[in-house]
């Protein structure tokens, strides 16, 4: 068994950035993050290219310099500290083997700097290749591993050392999808086991999704929205962080009444009413957007009353195997996507007019965009 953070008492770090920003010339990459990673937490950055996620973890992991603020490894500032002084553990989407040495070699080099013995070393190394299940494979050299073995042999090496935090940097998208799926496994369990903290960078939803305790949703350079996936999913706080998160449909509407701890009424400009979650944050005849999540939506068996009911037309049916993906427009011409069980298929044929209706308390309410 690898030895661990919770497991060696080295208690897991905590990291903070404070009012963080990069410059490259005119252009400000990273606008005034501020942003807490509590210890232990897997915490990741999501965006997409040209958020700022990665040029963030860069100014953690020492290869960037802040143009201002500063970052708190603990009660340390590490700043101004270089990459090698910061002792962070790195995974990154290339692998960064050394070619020559074996698997073993590779996982034992952190420990370098550590002194030691080499019997020590090595016993740590091999515990950490049994943790990803390569210690088989210690013998061999990167260029006979799968993508797959090499990502394990990374991950060995950056938490062999025990290091305070682990940055990890789209690790997992040279790989296909199903070793992808496989490898967030084993990372989540690691993470379990090692309880170490981690900084995650990806632009896969479902990967944020699937590994991470808290998502920071990142655009333009600044933070959009911070907290669990669930919290994010269900209440995301703009069209934006709808879209970047899942699959969203956006019903244009106008609010109808607002009375205080009770749902509010919403005038649909696809026709119709709906009611949606408490919110204090409109006011009546405001235009908001109604989030419609594609797995919410069902298609109306027997015609009921106008509430939270909407027409559309489906133009294509796709069969993804575990479901049908129904795409079409709603009756005011704005795209419509609809997640749809077996089940159900033969409630819905394309080119024809359907009823669809959710239930009120999956109705979500966002700024409507200009």
């Amino acid at each position: 068994m690898v030895q661990t953070t919770r497991g060696s008492g080295r208690a897991p770090v905590g990291l903070e950035l404070l009012g963080v920003q990069k410059r490259y010339g005119d252009v400000l990459a990273v606008k005034d993050v501020s942003l807490s990673v509590r210890p232990g937490e897997f915490l990741t950055l999501l965006g997409p290219s040209g958020s700022g996620k990665t040029t963030t973890l860069n100014m953690v992991a020492g290869f960037e310099t802040p143009t201002g603020g500063s970052i708190m490894l603990g009660d340390k500032d590490i700043t101004r500290v270089p990459t090698h002084k910061r002792g962070l553990g790195m995974v990154f989407q290339s692998y960064a083997l050394f070619p020559h040495m074996t698997v073993l070699e590779n996982v034992m080099y952190p420990l370098k700097r550590e002194g030691g013995s080499g019997d020590v070393r090595k016993k740590r190394a091999l515990a950490a290749l049994e943790a990803v299940s390569l210690d088989h494979l210690a013998t061999r050299r990167p260029a006979q591993l799968s993508g797959g073995q090499q990502q394990r042999v990374a991950l060995a090496r950056a938490f062999v050392s025990n290091p305070p935090i682990l940055l990890m940097d789209e690790p997992l998208s040279a790989l296909d999808k199903s070793l992808r799926t496989q490898m967030q496994e084993e990372i989540r369990r690691l993470h379990q086991e090692i309880g170490t903290t981690v900084l995650f960078v990806t632009h896969d939803q479902e990967e944020a999704l699937a590994l991470s305790d808290r998502i920071v949703i990142m655009r333009d350079g600044e933070i959009a929205q911070v907290g669990t996936p669930t919290e994010i999913y269900e209440s995301p706080n703009s069209s934006f962080t709808a879209k970047f998160l899942g699959a969203a449909n956006f019903v244009e509407a106008t609010v109808a009444r607002v009375e205080a701890g009770r749902p509010i009424e919403l005038s649909l400009e696809a026709g119709g009413t709906a009611i949606a979650r408490p919110t204090s944050v409109v006011r009546a005849g405001e235009r908001v957007r109604l989030v419609l999540r594609p797995e919410d939506g069902f298609v109306e068996d027997s015609p009921q009353d106008a509430g939270n009911r909407v027409s559309a037309v489906f133009d294509e049916i796709v069969f993804l195997g575990d479901r049908l993906r129904c795409s079409g427009r709603f009756a005011d011409g704005s795209g419509c996507l609809l997640w749809l069980s077996h089940r159900d298929a033969d409630k819905i044929r394309a080119g024809q007019e359907v009823f669809l209706r959710w239930e009120p308390e999956r109705s979500v309410i966002v700024p409507a965009e200009a």
